[in-house]
């Protein structure tokens, strides 16, 4: 079934939308050899929240885990495919690859 989108919707998707492309322009600018994938997450809260955002993810608990999910962003570094917590122990080196989600 599709939904049309009223008015309102379409404004608050927009400035959902606009939230998160500035939490991805903070991200590139931010992640560096040497920040912690928490620092990142941290980041992300920060903004999203200033912005009167809740995170979708923080909190995020699917029927089959025990555990809510405790991060802002998915921060998967290297091998990791998805879903990586981020840590304030889990600094970045020179070379890794680091992939992150926002909702």
């Amino acid at each position: 079934m599709i939904k049309i989108k009223s008015p309102k919707d379409i404004e608050f998707m927009k400035v959902a939308g606009r939230v998160t492309a500035e939490v991805l322009d903070i991200m590139r600018e931010a992640v560096r050899p040497g920040i912690s994938t928490g620092e990142l997450d941290r980041l992300a809260e920060e903004h999203i929240r200033k912005n009167n955002g809740i995170p979708a993810f923080k909190g995020y608990k699917p029927s089959f885990n025990m555990s809510p999910f405790p991060g802002t962003i998915c921060a998967s570094v290297n091998e990791e495919v998805v879903h990586g917590i981020p840590s304030f122990d889990r600094i970045l080196k020179e070379g890794d690859i680091i992939k992150w989600l926002v909702w």
